[in-house]
């Protein structure tokens, strides 16, 4: 491999910088400094922080704690080009058209993939109808510009790595993309695509919150710096990815990345046990007023029904599993209740309307087919319908972030005296069992119990 292999990442977020970033990093610290990452991001909301890496030559700190408080500080130096972001993401295009750049990868959330319960691209979004028209407001229309202007210049192999939360993530992606080029009439591109790129399926894990400004503060107590970028994350980390790259990789392995043939057991453990039970904590601990995650985690009542969803629903629908899917609830439970990491429920508890129908449904609909009453399960939509009421209600304590929220629309269902119906009738949340008498009865009686539960006094409500 060349000295200058270029994993170009879109998506400047918090996640990327203390998981795929800390990856090169610790490869470039055993003396392999073959690969190096250029950074940029679509939208401009990033703008402050990519001007912020420039400054700081790309360099950053990563602070991580243990669940026994045990914090360490990194120095993080494998941002090596900072690319400024502009309306037409020009130094994007730029980098991602070079021969160098070998690796595209990506992080912008679930619903940032615009994917209808089929998993097909939902073309009536208007981000995505303005893309098709050469706009640049998502994944799809990014990459349509960058990669035709590789394709120009030669159109040298290139591996486009989802690294976001979303089940085959990788197969998703490339059928949302080759949908997209045909909404925009361009095969050429598409035939490119197909045979010059590969779309690896990974999944990626470590809990990395929004940084707030005492992480600064620690930063600079513990290593004398002044760092406007500095981020903070769990010291757990993970990263299994199907070894399927076009255009050669680093040599991950050799800094604890997974290479494995098939990500799937890896995938469904962590959408089902994690990410799933993560939002279902976030929005009951919003319910009974609370802010973080470990302090809701640490509810009984919350813990309990997190604990019977795994054991109870999950359990059974992922067995025979080459985890063992026992220890993994057990580490993920004690994950979230890391009382130094301070994540917020709004964080975790966003992007539900895409995170009911990808990370529970299944499960609903797994219980059912092998004769099972998925009542355990049943709570994680229950509580998502009143969070959302709360929501329509302007109730919340926060303001609720969701890529395919459409407001208006959902306040006026929500205004219903038949909500609830109208709800459990949405097929984009919930497939065939929108039309099933016996799910409707369950949640309906769940969310009765739940509403009990609410008005009872809660333990403990004091934030620690």
């Amino acid at each position: 491999m060349t000295n200058n292999s270029v994993w170009m990442h879109i998506g400047a977020g918090s996640f990327h910088r203390a998981h795929q970033a800390w990856y090169l990093h610790k490869l470039r610290q055993q003396g392999d400094e073959c690969w190096g990452i250029a950074l940029g991001n679509i939208r401009s909301d990033a703008a402050p922080l990519l001007q912020q890496l420039a400054a700081q030559s790309g360099e950053y700190v990563l602070e991580t704690v243990t669940p026994e408080g045990e914090r360490a500080y990194e120095t993080i130096t494998s941002l090596r080009k900072i690319l400024p972001w502009d309306s037409d993401i020009s130094a994007l295009v730029e980098q991602g058209a070079k021969t160098e750049t070998r690796v595209i990868s990506f992080t912008v959330t679930e619903a940032g993939y615009y994917l209808t319960p089929e998993h097909e691209l939902d073309l009536e979004q208007a981000d995505v109808q303005a893309d098709v028209k050469g706009d640049i407001r998502t994944i799809y229309g990014a990459l349509a510009r960058i990669l035709s202007q590789r394709l120009a210049k030669g159109g040298a192999p290139v591996t486009l790595l989802n690294c976001d939360n979303l089940r085959h993530n990788g197969e998703r992606f490339r059928h949302g993309f080759l949908a997209f080029l045909a909404a925009q009439g361009d095969r050429a591109l598409a035939d490119w695509v197909r045979t010059s790129t590969t779309s690896p399926n990974t999944m990626v894990d470590r809990i990395t919150p929004r940084p707030t400004p005492d992480v600064a503060e620690r930063v600079k107590a513990a290593t004398g710096k002044d760092d406007g970028a500095a981020v903070m994350a769990e010291s757990f980390i993970q990263w299994v990815i199907e070894d399927d790259f076009i255009a050669g990789r680093p040599p991950l392995e050799k800094v604890g990345v997974e290479l494995v043939e098939s990500v799937l057991p890896w995938e469904e453990a962590k959408i089902r046990i994690l990410n799933a039970t993560h939002a279902a904590i976030a929005w009951a601990g919003t319910l009974i007023g609370l802010n973080y995650i470990d302090d809701s985690t640490r509810q009984p009542a919350i813990y309990q029904l997190a604990y019977d969803y795994v054991t109870q629903d999950v359990m059974p629908s992922l067995s025979p599993s080459p985890l063992n899917l026992a220890d993994y609830r057990d580490v993920v439970l004690a994950r979230f209740s890391n009382p130094y990491i301070k994540d917020t429920n709004q964080r975790v508890g966003a992007d539900g309307l895409s995170k009911i129908p990808g990370m529970v449904t299944p499960t609903l609909r797994e219980c059912y087919q092998r004769g099972a009453e998925p009542a355990a399960t049943a709570v994680l939509p229950a509580l998502f319908f009143l969070f959302l009421q709360r929501w329509a209600d302007d109730d919340l304590p926060y303001t609720y972030q969701d890529g395919v929220l459409q407001a208006d629309v959902l306040r006026q269902q929500f205004s219903r005296s038949d909500a609830l119906t109208a709800f459990l009738s949405d097929s984009a949340l919930f497939g065939e069992l929108a039309q099933d008498k016996a799910f409707h009865a369950l949640v309906t009686r769940t969310v009765a119990d739940l509403q009990n539960w609410l008005k009872q006094p809660q333990p403990a409500l004091a934030e620690g």
